[in-house]
């Protein structure tokens, strides 16, 4: 089951990336404009489509991943996303990947796999009582709306993008925590019993907050600033609240060693992709 659920959430960070950058180079093919008449030209581009679908078996992936094992295993993965988006979007801009960039995403693929295997996340149960999820969403919501206030507020457009690429970062995790018990009522109860259950619309509000908070980090500052507080802050929230939600667990003790040298790689190498790459911003959503 495990070795499924990871599997999918690969699936899923790589069919995102290459959703994304489909999309847009589809945009880019197109006049400057918006509403219905930019979606109508969209539609008639294959790589629209092509990104349309991807975007679609992300989402399809990481329930099936989400179905088959803990919350603090699953959401990680999807850091893998930022080095697909990178890999594939260079491939369809017909650009080269500097040495460094390769580099860094061998050091977030290594410490990708070092935090987990140290980590070894494991759960116990896909539903939670109102009487957790009630806290979970007063301290998310509240975290995103503090965030927000913050950036309106804040001196510099740095600022903005470190506290709301934390908010999307957030936003991700509680999106997937919903997710997560929709999907086993969908699977174990049927389509009834998912269209009547409150996470159903819970995780599909979250989820188009937590796009816009992102797409105002990216536009606030650079990718350097939010990219690592959304990498970074969708795993450790997912990682508080799978415990907390579902009783997840995390090997502790000596393992923290080898799970923070993991954790260090990843920092590492979001920063210098995030830094070194001009066009890693274009690349991802």
């Amino acid at each position: 089951m495990l070795v499924l659920a990871v599997a999918f959430a690969v699936l899923g960070a790589a069919s995102n990336a290459a959703g994304t950058a489909f999309q847009r180079k589809a945009a880019a093919t197109v006049p400057q404009g918006g509403g219905l008449r930019l979606l109508l030209a969209l539609v008639r581009k294959p790589a629209w489509l092509i990104g349309i679908a991807g975007v679609t078996l992300a989402a399809v992936s990481q329930a099936v991943a989400l179905a088959n094992g803990p919350l603090s295993l699953v959401q990680p993965v999807f850091i893998l996303e930022l080095p697909f988006a990178l890999l594939i979007g260079t491939y369809l801009l017909h650009r080269r990947l500097p040495g460094e960039g390769w580099w860094a995403v061998a050091a977030v693929v290594a410490g990708l796999a070092l935090a987990l295997g140290a980590a070894a996340p494991s759960g116990a149960r896909d539903l939670a009582p109102m009487t957790r999820w009630v806290p979970v969403l007063i301290a998310c919501l509240g975290a995103m709306a503090a965030a927000v206030a913050v950036s309106v507020r804040a001196p510099s457009g740095l600022l903005r993008a470190v506290v709301l690429g934390s908010a999307s970062a957030v936003g991700n995790a509680l999106t997937a925590a919903q997710l997560k018990t929709a999907t086993h009522v969908l699977i174990n109860d049927g389509l009834v019993a998912f269209l009547t259950t409150w996470q159903t619309y819970g995780f599909a509000l979250c989820g188009i907050a937590a796009v816009l908070l992102l797409e105002n980090a990216l536009q606030a500052g650079p990718l350097a600033a939010s990219q690592p507080a959304l990498t970074i802050g969708d795993a450790t929230v997912s990682l508080v609240l799978g415990v907390f939600l579902f009783d997840e667990s995390i090997r502790l003790g000596w393992w923290l060693l080898p799970g923070c040298a993991g954790v260090a790689l990843v920092i590492a190498g979001v920063l210098v992709l995030a830094r070194a790459v001009p066009n890693v911003r274009v690349l991802t959503g």
